[in-house]
Order: C-alpha cells, then structure tokens, then sequence
C-alpha cells in the first residue's frame, strides 16, 4: 500500500498518511492517542466498548486527528495499523471478534504484557494478508515515554511494514528494543515479576496489620522511601496491569513461586538468629546470592557504575515521620526500633529478591539496558546499593538475626509472599483481583500524594540514569 514508504510521517500529506486504529481506549490506549494526536497524525480511529461510545465521543471532541468509531469492526475496517490495547486476559476474544474485519494488507499491533496469549490470538484469527508487528511500551502512562524501550516485534511482516511501525511510533521519542514473542516474555518476567511480587506483598502486610509504617518512624528516609512510593504507585493502578504477567507468562509463576520460597526461607533463618550457626548460614546465603547477582566481572576487568542511588535525593520524597515523633503511635507490644533517621532493619524484601534471582541465576543487569521499567530499574539501584555497601548490609543482616521491632512485619511480608504465590499459581483472575483490590482500599486515601512524589522520584533517578549511561558510553 501507498502507506508504507519510508519516509512517511506526521508531515506527510494526509491524504498519504496511514490510517492508525486504536482498539481499546484504557490508560495505554489513551496514552497512545495522546501522543500520535500530539506528534501531527491526522487519521486516528479509536473505539472502546460500544457502551462507552457516547462518552469518548464526547471527551475526544475536540482532540486533533482523532476520531471514535462504536465498535472494533469500524476501526478494522478502515485502518492500515491498528494496535489492539485490551487486557491479556481478553486478548483472544477480542481478536476473534475484530480480527476477521481486517483491512487488507494493515499492520497489526498488540499492547499487552504478555505476549503468548497475544501471538496465539493473531496467528488464529487475523487474516493471512495482514502483517505483524507487535509493540509493548515498558511503562506506566503517566510515566514520559522519551528514552524509555518500547519493544517492536516483528513476527510476521515486510522490513517495508516493520519501517512504518517505526516512524508511526518515532514521535514517543522511545528507545527501540527488538525482540521475538517469546524473547519479550522472558524479559518481562526477569524484569518485572519478581519486583511486582515484592511490592504487592509489602502492600498486603502493610494492609494485615492496619498500620502505614512509615508514619510510626519505622520506615522512613532512605530505601524505605522507594519501597514506600512504589507501593503506592502500584496499588494506584488497575490489578490487570500486574495480573497478565504474573497469570499468564510461565515465566513469571516461576519467580514469583521462587521469591515466596526465598523469603520463607530466609525468614526461618531470621527466626533462628545466632542459635546453632544460624547466623553462619544466614551470613553465607546472603554473601552467596550477593556474588551470584552483584560480583564483579573479573574476566575482562571491567567495573560497572552504580545505578543510583543518593539517600539524600531519596529522602527528598518521603511520605514518613521521623522516628522521635511516631514513638508514640507504635503499639504497646512492639520494641522500639532505633531512633536514627534511617534505622537498620531486615531489608527482607531485598534480601528476598536476590535470593530469588541468585537461584535462578537471573542476571538482571543484562536487561537493564535492554528493557528495563522505570520501577526495575528502580528497585535494582535500591537492591545493588543495599548489597554493595558492607556497613549497611551488615546492619541488615545484624537487624535481621537480632532486632525484634520489625518481626511482625517481617512474617506479615512472608505471607503476603506466599499468598500472592498460591494466588498466581490458581491461575484466577478473579482471585487475583479481589486479593489486589481488598488490599488496594487500605492505601486509597494516600494515591495522591504519593503519586506526584512518586512521579518526581523516578524523573530525579532517570535523569541521574541518563547521565550515568551517557558516562558509561564515553569510558
């Protein structure tokens, strides 16, 4: 078709522009219309359900470039790429319903996280004369998507179509990461399940115990700020964002089977202390999962810089109370934890992630630069700045075996771990969302303010990553 020259763009008369059809009008798909109408494209078909039809009418009104069709079949017929953003769980019976009204020779795209039930639903239901390029964008839509990876699969396409993808998408301003299906989905899962796992665990122990523990001087300043910020963060968003990925990718349930294991065992340890060598085999399987993901490179003597992290650019977004004036809200029956702004403490999450990754031998530096979500990236600098300073992860690891302010915390988080494992491992949604949504309504009243001191948290550390991979470059 005409469309696919290669140096179409928003520029390019609009008679010679391709029509892009977004199927599915959620926070991605607006995202991307956002961005398409922003960047010039005059030829936009959006729909969501036919019920929502009247009301993003209305709302896209007067939006450039954009226009609402009532249903999937519209947008199918009349577009030249069109980009399905529905939920995985939906995926095939969206396709199977929209899929056959294809325009002859279009480009299918698909946004969702994970990426088999996609690529089944299209080689099934799509016509053989269209193409495939699928494309995730790794990142939340409130995140910018400038210099983020947005991966482009190119699975069954002319290099002419695949071009087209890519001048369509340039005016993101995203970095391009080229993968298989199946070579996303292992990415994902090495970069996100674990790390999902973590915070919504952190969130469902905070939630059993009915306490927000930064506010009692126990979590506060520090790494404890990124936990708390992206805890936060998550449970601010809708609960199948996370629930593809941890349903779906095969990957995935075994990380987070793994992650819930590590904890438990890590715990059964802590609970051991230094009775019979258990602070020995503690100390062992930390330094153990702290070589296996952290050690250096030595074959080609290379030393990577650090990720992050400043405490004091951390301690510039936390929600918390400084211990001395929380002492008073802590419960009778716990021990007071230390009153220094940023008090040792097991740091079991960390510890657990690692461990987690260590037996797995998941080397999470190598996504990094190829696919890493602003919340990985994140909580790696936190993990790789717990696990490279000697004094600071051995307060964790004295904290862990002999502190007892923080145990009650610590066993709510192995259940939670374990909890969301049997959860994902059932395989139901349903289940998955009620688990979410339940422990969702504790921290509802704290989203608006975290989330603009989350959103300046990640901008202050991306543009320090910036800086930092631009340094790397030139070395």
């Amino acid at each position: 078709m005409a469309s696919l020259r290669d140096d179409i763009s928003p520029a390019t008369p609009v008679e010679d522009q391709p029509t892009i059809g977004l199927i599915g009008m959620g926070a991605m798909g607006r995202m991307y219309a956002k961005y398409l109408s922003k960047a010039g494209w005059k030829k936009i078909h959006v729909c969501d359900l036919p019920a929502k039809y009247e009301g993003l009418r209305e709302e896209y009104a007067g939006t450039p470039g954009v226009t609402v069709f009532r249903d999937g079949h519209a947008v199918s017929r009349s577009s030249d790429f069109i980009m399905y953003s529905v939920e995985a769980e939906f995926i095939d019976r969206v396709v199977a319903q929209y899929g056959p009204s294809t325009k002859l020779n279009a480009i299918v795209a698909g946004q969702t996280s994970v990426k088999a039930p996609e690529k089944a639903a299209f080689e099934k239901y799509l016509p053989q004369d269209t193409y495939i390029v699928s494309c995730h964008s790794l990142h939340g839509p409130s995140v910018s998507p400038v210099d983020q990876p947005l991966v482009l699969i190119k699975h069954r396409a002319s290099p002419e179509a695949l071009r087209l993808v890519e001048n369509i998408l340039r005016s993101f301003g995203s970095r391009y990461v080229y993968l298989s299906y199946e070579e996303h989905d292992l990415v994902t899962a090495n970069t996100q399940a674990v790390t999902h796992a973590a915070f919504l665990s952190m969130g469902t122990a905070w939630a059993s115990i009915k306490a927000y523990p930064w506010e009692q001087g126990l979590y506060v300043g520090g790494i404890e700020t990124a936990k708390v910020n992206i805890t936060l963060r998550i449970y601010s968003n809708a609960w199948h964002v996370y629930a593809g990925l941890a349903i779906l990718n095969p990957s995935a349930k075994i990380q987070i089977d793994q992650f819930a294991e590590s904890a438990t065992e890590l715990f059964k340890l802590m609970l051991q202390g230094g009775a019979e060598g258990g602070e020995q085999r503690f100390r062992e399987r930390v330094e153990w999962a702290r070589q296996t993901v952290f050690g250096e490179d030595e074959s080609n003597g290379t030393k990577r810089t650090p990720i992050l992290l400043s405490e004091d650019v951390l301690d510039r977004f936390s929600l918390g109370r400084t211990p001395a004036s929380a002492a008073k809200s802590l419960p009778s029956s716990s021990s007071p934890p230390p009153t220094d702004q940023n008090n040792a403490n097991s740091h079991l999450s960390l510890l657990a992630m690692v461990d987690c990754w260590a037996h797995l031998k998941i080397q999470p530096f190598l996504h990094l630069a190829l696919a890493a979500t602003p919340i990985f990236r994140l909580f790696l600098g936190v993990a790789e700045h717990l696990f490279l300073s000697p004094s600071m992860l051995d307060s964790a690891i004295h904290s862990a075996l002999y502190d007892t302010w923080h145990r009650r915390d610590d066993l709510e988080f192995v259940v939670a771990a374990r909890g969301w494992s049997q959860c994902v491992s059932f395989g139901s949604f349903d289940l998955y969302r009620r688990r979410f949504e339940e422990t969702r309504v504790f921290f509802e009243g704290r989203f608006e303010e975290a989330g603009v001191l989350g959103s300046e948290m990640i901008k202050a550390i991306m543009e320090s990553e910036k800086e930092r991979e631009s340094r790397e470059k030139f070395k």
